[in-house]
């Protein structure tokens, strides 16, 4: 296959078309589409993800897949894809939750974060997939924490060199200490973050991970911040370190350095989780947005369980 590929913002990922899912990735197109993931961490494609099995068929050239947890979500027939859809309570249960932010109720919304950041492993990436668009908002945003380390100021730079940052999920995001809308309300959360709630501190124990560190890959440094499921500075757990984490979080989502995607029916999008942020933006409470999305399995082994750390 013959790829045509071009920037897709100036400081976000690329855009790819020119590639067939409907027929066998030949190595080349492969090599060439694993290349583009390393030099920019968000890939589009437009439209490609015409079948379940096209999504899987992609997703795979970049990695083994790994399969979500909770298999109620798992898509009937393809357990390597999960739901990841909003749907009003009147249309059936939504396997995401419902929160107020800035006055507005939006299904399905979610804070700038790195998947699995709260565990000592992490996940490679994922490749969403759009079945069916609201009317009305429905967003996911994207930064390149590569571009964001590069902007930072040299003095931080030096500052947070050897700093990491310590993790804990929160099944409401109400609780989150970083990054969150100053008006910030849960109305109804989801079955699975729930279930959750009782369990965090037996099976979601606090971990590590690095403030900064170098994409294998080209020695490209990267700011590795997760506003979610942030507690503070492991070597600064105080005041001035909470208000350092809070420069740097602000750094990281000046909107400059975002990508917003506004989704049309099987556009594809792949993300790098080594390396970027995302969010979504939610949908009005009435309205239905169908999504699914695949996750790519590879850690990067930088993360550590803080017990361990402490011991």
């Amino acid at each position: 296959m013959t790829l045509d590929i071009k920037p897709l913002s100036t400081n976000v990922g690329l855009e790819i078309s020119g590639i067939d899912l409907d027929l066998p990735i030949d190595g080349d197109t492969s090599k060439a589409l694993q290349d583009a993931f390393i030099g920019s961490g968000i890939l589009l494609f437009r439209r490609a993800g015409t079948t379940p099995e096209a999504h899987l068929a992609l997703s795979r050239c970049f990695g083994e897949l790994q399969r979500h947890p909770v298999k109620e979500n798992w898509v009937a027939g393809y357990p390597d894809l999960v739901d990841i859809s909003y749907r009003p309570s009147s249309q059936g249960d939504s396997s995401v939750a419902l929160y107020e932010v800035d006055g507005k109720r939006l299904g399905g919304w979610l804070p700038w974060h790195s998947d699995l950041i709260f565990m000592n492993k992490i996940n490679r990436g994922g490749i969403l997939r759009s079945l069916r668009s609201p009317r009305e908002g429905g967003r996911t945003g994207f930064i390149d924490q590569i571009v964001t380390y590069d902007t930072l100021p040299e003095p931080l730079k030096r500052r947070i060199e050897n700093l990491d940052v310590i993790y804990q999920i929160r099944p409401d995001f109400t609780q989150e200490k970083f990054g969150k809308p100053k008006s910030l309300k849960l109305i109804e959360n989801a079955p699975a973050l729930k279930a959750m709630a009782a369990r965090i501190d037996r099976d979601f124990p606090p971990v590590l991970h690095p403030m900064v560190y170098a994409q294998p890959e080209t020695g490209r440094k990267v700011l590795n911040i997760s506003p979610t499921s942030a507690i503070g500075i492991y070597e600064m757990q105080n005041a001035e370190g909470d208000a350092l984490l809070e420069e740097i979080v602000s750094h990281s989502l000046n909107p400059a350095f975002a990508y917003y995607h506004d989704w049309e029916e099987n556009d594809l999008v792949l993300w790098d989780n080594w390396r970027t942020l995302h969010c979504a933006e939610g949908v009005p409470e009435d309205c239905v947005r169908e999504m699914q999305r695949t996750t790519i399995t590879g850690d990067y082994a930088l993360g550590r369980r803080l017990s361990d750390v402490a011991a």
